[in-house]
This record gives structure tokens, sequence and C-alpha cells, in this order.
């Protein structure tokens, strides 16, 4: 079976699937009963198509915007704009000078000649009511009135369904349907043969059967949309950093409207339409929305910016503009919200199991239809009576054709692949509690097969709370962990060396210093850049000040391929100069001079170098971040279209920043090398601080490598081959040196592979990686929309529950399909043989829906819902090699199924005789009988399938309510169904005796499950 399900159903990855692949097993999947319920949860690709078509469109409608933009810019030059645009009366009223449809024109337009004839950036922000620099006023009322005007930056969703649209689709149920055309003509048969109510007792039991699995079913799928709409709303949290009342502050993307003033840095995702105000290398990728990877350069020429595409490189403050459905945005997604999360590879394996047995099933039900009329018309032949036929021979016949149907209903396991779903999505809603938020359904599955887990160090094994507690200025290295300590550096440096400090730590930052609603200073940016914004304001420096006195030219933002920032400025007294920061090692070798005790600019001898060399060694041996801050001096012919240079810099200081490891990370990484998972930490920063945090968390062992990203650059094939099994710390990597590492291990050496990232060249590897796990806190949008799960804490712990609760998603799963076939091989082989050797079936239409229900939605609530346990990451990964349904599985099944085939069969011989059973309900009061035990044995059955391989199933079962509930409600249904509901279910009521030996023969299956778990099975 493995190998046929890996051959017609093993297409489908657990991302990045071809649309081919996912239309493919759709198509194999002949036998559907419901197909409504079935691909509920898969992807809708007639949507996608759609929203594949819209982006052509776009990029059509955007080439040509372009086009008419650079042509009119050469005619706007020089000729006064003519203002022919009409206020409409309600925005004039309303105090606005412009209307949404004319703001959507110009930027969607790429529209330069309407942009001028409206005075520009700030001709627009003036007829927004609203101010550039201090930006909206957030008054309820006015902010209320700019809404109904503009809009929200909200795009159409598609209506949560009702809760009886799910009962409707669990009604077009095929089989189910067939069923409820035999109830009613056996109700209008019965009552024409036995008057009312007589004649409709077996005709109103299977209508009511049919509404109560119909409404089980439609509440089980409810309540999880309901979890999925839950965790949707928890995907689109963004938020941004917005200017409202001349204060910084974040804000929900859904909370903007046009008159916004929005800072976007690198990475970020830009939240509406709007127009560029001021930055520095802003470059756009718009693929998101045209499919264009060619990123666009933005600046005060060409000032667009569109709703969804993504920061690649620099920063910029933006004005919104259009928001919502006005965007083009807002309609691609409010098409893609109806495409879908991708189908999981399980999901799609089950549907391969589900139709197997589903044919198998058609072709058990039909032969035993034929052998129960086969058996009526001989007995009809033998009394010589074949031409004559009676109102009773019909409701035979027609009782034989529901049991037909029923055995289809019973066999189809339709619920396995429901039953993934069931699972992720209460693992998913779990995970949210535990600070994991999923984005990709089959990252649940696919991370319970996790070998290798490739860490970020900096904020996941790390506090990410960073402080700069050692500096080395001026040929001095001082503590300075303390205001009181950074005081005596400066009266132990020159004023000279103190003032060029201050400059490159106030001047090169991405961060900033704001005055917030309360009056006191706060500090916006990385904790990098937080660590070094504290450090200068300790030294006494003056943030807005240091801003204000020098004019910045240029910015090159820090990105961490080239592991530097440069910014260029024009002094107050003439000339430029540029400051750069980065990794200490790139910096200094980018310099020739250095700022000697004195103050004074000397050139880097030998001496001075090694000097700085051990002092950065010094500092990393101690667990510490290295940077090196360094300037030098321009002429002034340099313009802001060259490139800051890369050499002939004077190094002013080299400061050490402290970023304790996280609590736990030692026990977690544990766990993960108990669970045969290897930890390898791949980080931006020093070799020699990446080993010494690495062995404080325990990742670098004895046998282990560190390595550099450049010496790993330079293997070749085959050393690499031999290098990466061992490698445990790759330092000072760049991004490519990361998704090649992945790359690697997921193609030679066949793990699985997460990986954690937070910047936007993150997102290659987040994108290679089996499960790409993004930051976030310290994450970038560009890195969380490549993820699949998001690590909403930054805490590698976190990453070790993912594992976890993946590992119990894939264990879950195959408790309940062992469960599931198990009742399915025994429900066939029961009525088959039965209706062969009796010619009539000991389970009727009514009772096997009754099982049908206990094996599907009541199994999968009770088995695919069992939390994780610390035992589940103390034995090893399945790998990407595993079988879904192991040896250990089918040993189960076998065995289990062979116990309850030979006990019913046993009962039916001999039950009479056993029973001491005689009269004319002998007959029903034996089948009654069988149902009972058969109903037992999968209660029981259910109990010993929550352990696969111990033999002590009854762990924890307390903790489990949802378990508990559902046995306690089968067994008070199956009561009531014998006792009192016998007219409706053809049962009879029991003796306590006969209630005993049920149950007896129910609970022998766990003793007999104890022992064949003791039999030993191949490997998968």
């Amino acid at each position: 079976m493995e190998t046929y399900l890996n051959q017609n159903f093993g297409d489908v990855k657990s991302k990045n699937s071809t649309d081919e692949s996912l239309q493919r097993w759709r198509k194999l999947c002949g036998f559907v009963k419901n197909p409504k319920r079935r691909f509920r949860f898969t992807a809708n690709l007639s949507k996608r198509y759609e929203a594949q078509a819209m982006r052509r469109t776009n990029q059509e409608k955007l080439r040509v915007a372009v086009l008419v933009s650079k042509a009119a810019l050469q005619f706007i030059h020089g000729i006064t704009p003519s203002g022919e645009y009409t206020v409409p009366g309600e925005v004039k009223a309303a105090g606005f000078e412009i209307c949404a449809d004319e703001l959507g024109s110009i930027v969607e337009g790429h529209d330069v000649k309407k942009l001028k004839i409206h005075g520009g950036v700030e001709g627009l922000a003036n007829k927004l009511s609203t101010s550039t620099t201090t930006g909206l006023t957030t008054s309820a009322d006015l902010l209320k009135c700019r809404q109904n005007i503009y809009g929200i930056n909200k795009f159409t969703e598609s209506q949560l369904r009702s809760f009886w649209v799910f009962v409707w689709e669990a009604l077009q149920d095929m089989t189910l349907i067939i069923l409820a055309v035999c109830a009613f003509v056996s109700l209008i048969v019965g009552i024409i043969m036995e008057g009312w109510p007589k004649g409709a007792h077996d005709g109103l039991g299977i209508v009511a059967s049919i509404m109560l699995v119909v409404f089980v079913t439609a509440t089980s799928d409810y309540r999880q949309s309901l979890q999925f709409r839950d965790l949707d709303n928890e995907k689109k949290k963004i938020t941004v950093q917005v200017t409202r009342d001349g204060y910084r502050q974040k804000l929900s993307i859904y909370d903007l409207l046009p008159g916004d003033i929005v800072h976007l840095a690198i990475g970020d995702q830009v939240p509406a339409d709007g127009l560029f105000i001021s930055g520095f290398s802003l470059l756009i990728n718009e693929s998101s929305l045209t499919g264009e990877s060619e990123p666009v350069e933005v600046t005060a020429d060409n000032p667009f910016l569109l709703s969804g595409t993504k920061v690649q490189d620099g920063s910029c403050k933006m004005l919104v503009t259009t928001v919502g459905m006005r965007t083009q945005w807002g309609k691609l997604m409010a098409t893609l919200s109806e495409g879908g999360d991708d189908e999981t590879p399980l999901q799609v394996k089950l549907n391969g199991v589900a139709t197997i047995i589903g044919k198998i099933g058609l072709f058990f039900a039909v032969v035993t239809f034929a052998v129960l009329v086969q058996g009526l018309l001989a007995h009809k032949l033998k009394e010589g009576n074949y031409w004559s036929w009676s109102g009773d021979d019909a409701l035979e016949m027609l009782e034989y054709f529901a049991v037909a149907v029923t055995i289809v209903v019973v066999a189809v396991p339709e619920g396995l692949p429901l039953a993934v779903t069931l699972s992720l999505a209460f693992a998913m809603k779990k995970m949210m509690n535990d600070k994991a938020l999923v984005r990709h359904l089959a990252a649940c599955e696919t991370m319970g097969s996790a070998t290798s887990i490739c860490s970020d160090k900096t904020g996941t094994l790390t506090t990410n709370h960073m402080s700069v507690v050692k500096a080395c200025i001026c040929g001095n290295t001082k503590e300075v962990g303390n205001s009181e300590e950074a005081s005596k550096l400066c009266s132990g440096i020159p004023d000279a060396a103190v003032k060029i400090l201050l400059q490159s730590i106030f001047t090169n930052t991405g961060g900033d210093v704001v005055v917030n609603k309360d009056g006191k200073l706060e500090i916006l940016g990385t904790p990098t850049e937080t660590a070094l914004l504290e450090f200068g304001l300790s030294l006494g420096g003056n943030f807005q000040g240091e801003r204000q006195t020098s004019k910045v030219i240029k910015v090159e933002p820090f990105n961490s391929a080239k592991k530097r920032m440069g910014v260029v400025l024009e002094l107050p007294e003439g000339g430029l100069r540029a400051h750069c920061k980065g990794a200490s090692e790139i910096i200094l070798a980018a310099c020739d001079r250095v700022i000697n005790a004195n103050g004074e600019v000397v050139p880097l001898n030998e001496a001075s170098i090694n000097h700085l060399k051990d002092t950065i060694e010094q500092f990393a041996s101690e667990a510490l971040r290295t940077l090196c801050l360094a300037y030098m001096e321009m002429g002034s012919d340099f313009s802001d279209k060259d490139p800051i240079p890369v050499t002939g810099y004077t190094c002013i200081a080299i400061v050490g920043i402290k970023d304790p490891v996280r609590p736990g990370v030692k026990e977690s990484v544990a766990i993960c090398r108990s669970a045969g998972i290897t930890v390898r930490m791949v980080t931006g920063d020093n070799i020699n601080t990446a080993k010494a945090i690495a062995r404080e968390c325990g990742i670098l062992t004895d046998g282990g490598i560190a390595i550099e990203g450049p010496e790993f650059r330079e293997k070749s094939q085959e050393e690499l081959c031999k290098i990466i099994p061992k490698i445990q710390v790759m330092a000072r990597s760049s991004p490519m040196d990361k998704h090649t590492l992945v790359k690697h291990l997921r193609t030679n050496f066949n793990e699985v592979v997460a990986v954690t990232g937070d910047g936007t060249n993150d997102a290659p590897a987040l994108h290679e990686a089996d499960i790409g796990l993004a930051m976030g806190i310290a994450g970038t949008e560009v890195a969380k929309e490549s993820a699949d799960v998001i690590i909403l804490d930054d805490n590698f712990s976190t990453i070790v529950t993912v594992a976890k609760w993946g590992r119990s998603v894939y264990i879950n799963i195959q408790k309940f399909v062992q469960f599931q076939l198990t009742v399915n091989v025994v429900a066939l082989l029961v009525n088959f043989f039965s209706a062969c050797l009796t010619g009539n079936a000991p389970l009727t239409a009514v009772q096997l829906l009754w099982v049908n229900m206990i094996m599907d939605t009541l199994g999968a609530l009770a088995l695919a819902t069992e939390p994780p346990n610390d035992d589940l990451m103390k034995r090893s990964p399945v790998g990407r090699k595993g079988n879904f349904i192991s040896n250990v599985m089918w040993r189960n099944i076998l065995g289990q199924s062979l116990y309850q085939f030979l006990i019913i069969c046993y009962l039916q011989a001999e039950g009479k005789a056993l029973f001491h059973l005689e009269g004319p309900d002998s007959d029903l009061i034996l089948n009654t009988l069988i149902f009972n035990s058969f109903v037992f044995c999968q209660v029981f059955n259910e109990i010993s399938s929550r352990e696969m391989e111990k033999i002590n199933v009854f762990k924890d079962i307390s903790k489990n309510y949802v378990f508990v509930a559902v046995i306690s409600c089968t067994l008070l249904f199956q009561i009531v169904i014998v006792e009192f509901l016998g007219t409706f279910a053809n049962t009879s009521p029991l003796t306590l005796s006969q209630w005993f030996f049920c149950i007896l023969i129910g609970f022998f299956g766990m003793p007999i499950a104890a022992i064949i778990k003791m039999l030993p099975v191949g490997s998968n």
C-alpha cells in the first residue's frame, strides 16, 4: 500500500508543490462519497489561477503607467499646471480637498502630471489635512470622518459560513442520500403494509441515524472552521511605525488611513498605496503584486509606493494615500484568500488510503447485496412462489440494499483525511497558546519528522536584550556597563575622540530617539542599534542635536550580506565625512588609521592591529558581540549616486555588546539531542563569540566543527559532503551560506531541516527549508511571509515545543488510522461472511451508521486531539523516508481485527447455544449481542490505540478531557440504543449477565492488544 501511495499520491510536498501534482491526486480520488466535505480543506486552484491572471494584468498596467509617467516628466518641467480637478461636495464638507478615486488614480497610475497639479506630496498632504512631520491628529471624530470618506485598510473576506451550511454539506454525502431514499421507500411500504406507527419504525430509525450522523459531523466541521478563522486573524496581525500627533508609535496596518505618515525599513511590507516623502537607497520588490522580480528604485522623482510590495533595501517615510479594496493589493488578497492553503502530504496520502479502501468496500458491498438477494431468490424458488412478491419481500430487498449501502458508508474511511485537518487545527490552536503561530498547515506534520534545526544565535538562543558592556577607544579598554563607568570613560579620553564617537553612533544608525507621550526619551530600533544609542546617551550625547548639526547625504542600511552600514554626512563647517560600522574584522580590515590615546589620527601599524585583533578575540571569548566603528574624511566631489567607499577608514572604537543566553536553552538543546534532532548554530557573529555561546548552550561538542562562512564557501563538493554532518557552528555566515547548508542537508543527506530566520536575506533559506521558522519580534515581514511557522517569543525553547507538537500530530493521526482501519476490516468481513454463510447481515443499516460515527467523527475527536507528552522527544524522528502506515500499525490492525472477527463469527455460530436463546426473538437478541459486543470491542480498542507500542494505555488518560468525554458519550448512547431504541435500531433489551458478557468480550481485546504489541516486527 505504501508503495502505491508514494507512486500515486507522493507528488505533493510539504511546501512548494506544483499545480500539476495538486491536480493529479484529485483526479485519482475516483470514489468520493462527499466531495464538498472531502475537498473542503484543499487549495482552490481556480482562485489561484485568477490571482495569477490579476498579477499579469497589474504588471502590464504598471509597465504602461511607468512609460506614461516618464513621458509626462519630459513635458511637465517648465509648464504651469492648470487645475482641472473639482472636489466633490461631501469631501469638501468633511474638510478635505481631494477624493479617494483621485488619490487612487495618482498612485496606481503613476500619474506624475496629476501629482504636480495637486502640488506634489506636500500639496496632497495639505489636501488630506495632514502634516508630513507630525502626521494625523488622533481625534476619534476626525478619524471616523476620514474613514467614511476614504474607507478602511481591510480587504473583503469571504463570510464565515453558518452552522447550517455545514449541515447542508454533510447532507451532500452520496451514500446518506441513497439511505434517505431507502428510508423513504421503507416508510411508504411499511405504512401501507403494517400501518402507522408500526410500519414506520425501520424507516424512521434510518432517518434518525442519518440526522445524528449529519449533526455530529457538521458540529465537528463548524468548530474546525472557527479555529481556522481565529488562526487566520492571528496571521494578519502586522504592525508598522506611524507618526500621529507628532509621536512615533506602533499601529496595526488595518488601522491606517489616508494621511498617515508611515516609517518603512528593510524587510517591511508596504501597508497601503502611498507616496515617498523622504528616505535613502529605497529599493522596492513588487513581485508579490506584479510577478516582476526586478526591484524598483523609489525616489522623490518616482515617489509611488504600492500596497503589498516589500522594502528590499533602504528606508523611507511615506504618506498613505489609498487603502483597502481601492488598492490592487486589496483586490488581489480578496481573491487569494479564497485560494486556501495547500493540502498537506498526509491529507493527500490518507485520501489515497480512503480511495483504495473505498473501492474494496464497494466491491464487498456489491457482492454482499448479490449474495443476500440470491439467498432470497433461492428461498422463493424453493417454496415455489418465485413470481409472487409481497410487501414483506420488497421490504426485505430494501433492507438488503440499505445494508449494502451502509457497508460502503462504513468501508469508505471518509474521516481519514479530515482527521488530519482536525488534528492539525487542534494542534495549531494549542501551539498558538505556546507562542508559535503556524502559517501553513503542512508545517505541523513536517515538524514532527524534523532531523535537523539550523538556528540563529541572536534573539533565538540569546535574549536579544543587548547592552554595551566593554569598549576599546583610543587604545584603552574599559568596562562601560553602567552610566558611572561610561562617564569615567569620557573623562579618560580626549574630547575630540568622544565627539567623533558620538557623531558616529547618532548619525550612522537605523534607530531613533524620540520623546513619547509621557515626555520621556524612548529608543526605537533593533536591539543592536538600541544598545549603541543607549551607550551614546550614557556618554552624555544629544541625539537630536547631533542629527540636526549635520546633513545626511547618503545611507547604506545594514544587511547581513555586507555585514556593515554606512552613512555620508555634509558637515556644518563644510566638507563630507563617511561613517561605517559593522562586523569588527571586516571594518578593521577597511581601516588604515586609528585614533590614539591623545586623540590624534595615526597610521595603523602592526602593533596597533594586533592589539585591536586581540581585543576583538578577548571580547568574543567572553561571548560578547563585537562591533567596530570607523570614519573617513571625504572630498567634496562625492555624489549621492556613488557607493560609499569600503576602504581608507580611521578606526574610532571597538565595542563589546552583551546578549545573555536565554534561560532553558541548554535543556532544550539536550531534549533535541535525545530526540535525534541535530541543532546547528548559524550566525553572522564572530567565530569566537559563536563558539562561546554554542558551548554554553550545549550545541558545540568535542567532535563538532565550528567554521566561518568564507571558509565554508571555498570548500569543494567532496569536502562539503565530509564536513557538513560534523558542522555544529557556522559563524560570519551570509544568507547564501545558510541556504547552501540547508540545501546540502536536504538533498545529499536526506535530512528534514527546520531553519530560523529574521532578516529579509533569510527568505531564500526559509523557503528552501522543509520548515521555515521566522522570529515574531525581531523578524521582518519578508521573513515572516517566507516562513511556515512564526515563533512569537523568538525563543529556541518554543521551537522544541513546535517539534513536540509536530510529532504529536503525526502519532495521533497514526493512532486514528490504526483504529479506523481495524473497524473497517472487521465491519466489512463480518457482514460479508455472514451474508455469504447465513444469508443475512447481523449488523443493520442503523447499527452500522452508529458504528461509522463512533469510528469516524467521534474516533477522530478522541484520538486525533491527544496532547503531546515528554516521551515523544525520546524517540528517533521519522525522517523523510519513514512509512506512514508502519509495520507496527499493520501488526496491531491485523491482530485486533482477527480477534474481533473470530469472536463475532463464534457468537454468530454458537451464540444461541451459549446464551440458551430460544423462541421467536432469539435471532433479534443474538444480533443485539453481536452488535453490542462489536461496539464494546471498538470502545476498548480505542483505549488500546492510545499507545501503539506501549502496554500502559491508561497513562494521563484523565488529562485528556476530550477522550474521556467521547468514550463516556459512546457508552451512554450505546445503552440508550440497546435498551430504549430497539424498535428503531433493531435491538432487544439485554439482561445484566448479557451486558457483562459484551463488556467482557470488548475488554479482552485489551490484553490481546498488549500481547500483540510484544510481537517483534521488522523496520519500516
